[in-house]
């Protein structure tokens, strides 16, 4: 079968030959038709993640969308190794697959599907949000933080406060629902204010998709704001900035009702993951969830991957007509 694989680790995918899956007791067929370029799949594509097996060669991708061998349109998350989701066919659990509903096309909810999982099982699974509260998103003009704004209003959020670099990508969240935008001004005293006056007025829940500087000032900031009575869980989901290790004063923690928690492979377990993003799938249409998405012919993979920023989100489709 035609698949994009990898021989050894920190290579760019090639679009080449690769055996065909046999499924074994408990496992799937799945022929595919959409796979998302995310940086799960990036990441463990090269070996960096720290979710990834190592064993090469292989195929690269974590999810999908297909056909199952009874033709129902199927989801799916992490196919058996060393078979991956961006290829002709792939095997996986069958407990790893969600039927899709109708109006949710393959594009879609291939797309949205791992942004997805992260904000949704971070507000609900971890940061256990409540209809009410008050939502930081650090770091919300990427894909999976636009997504976590609609989420988070989804579920019942009162006020959600957006974050990012780029002012002009900020001017833009408040269509998806963000009430507040805060920029990431490399001055940190200045930044350090803009989330103090934030947290003075209460904040319940922070999704930090960038970790870094940014979070210690977050931190620094509510510990100087205090709570407001509320019980602060900071989540976190990606490390954005490329800087994984912060400074975390005793003072902070001994200052505030502070719950760090991470949400991911790992801090979460499989059975809830699918269960979170089938809950995700199966409300994006009447909800009216969305990212941007491009579609991109498999045999085109190894340009694509190359020139790849994450926004408009890269789905490889395989076969005609998909939208």
């Amino acid at each position: 079968m035609k698949a994009a694989l990898v021989t050894g680790p920190g290579q760019t995918p090639i679009y080449g030959d690769f055996p065909d899956p046999v499924p074994s007791a408990g496992e799937s067929l799945v022929t595919v038709t959409a796979s998302a370029l995310s940086r799960l799949a990036v990441g463990r594509a090269s070996g960096s993640h720290y979710s990834a097996s190592g064993a090469y060669p292989m195929v690269v991708g974590v999810d999908g969308v297909g056909k199952l061998e009874d033709g129902r349109r199927v989801y799916f998350v992490l196919p058996r190794a060393p078979y991956g989701s961006m290829s002709e066919r792939t095997v996986v659990k069958a407990s790893q697959c969600i039927f899709l509903p109708e109006g949710l096309g393959d594009v879609l909810a291939a797309g949205i599907a791992n942004p997805g999982m992260s904000c949704w099982g971070a507000l609900k699974e971890r940061g256990k949000l409540q209809a009410g509260e008050t939502v930081l998103i650090n770091g919300a003009t990427g894909t999976a933080g636009r997504l976590a704004i609609q989420v988070a209003k989804y579920m019942g959020a009162k006020k959600v406060i957006a974050t990012g670099l780029n002012p002009e990508s900020l001017r833009g969240l408040t269509a998806l629902g963000a009430d507040i935008t805060v920029p990431l001004v490399e001055d940190g005293a200045a930044l350090e204010d803009a989330f103090k006056e934030q947290f003075s007025k209460g904040v319940d829940v922070v999704v930090d998709y960038v970790w870094g500087p940014s979070a210690e000032h977050l931190l620094a900031a509510a510990a100087k704001a205090g709570t407001q009575g509320r019980h602060i869980r900071y989540v976190h989901v990606g490390t954005l900035s490329g800087i994984e290790n912060i400074k975390l004063p005793g003072t902070t923690l001994r200052s505030l009702p502070l719950e760090i928690m991470g949400s991911g492979i790992g801090s979460v377990s499989w059975e809830n993951i699918v269960k979170d993003i089938g809950e995700l799938l199966n409300t994006t249409v009447g909800a009216g969830f969305n990212i941007e998405t491009k579609s991109v012919p498999l045999p085109e993979v190894e340009a694509a991957w190359a020139s790849n920023t994450g926004m408009p989100r890269t789905v490889f489709t395989l076969g005609p007509g998909l939208s």
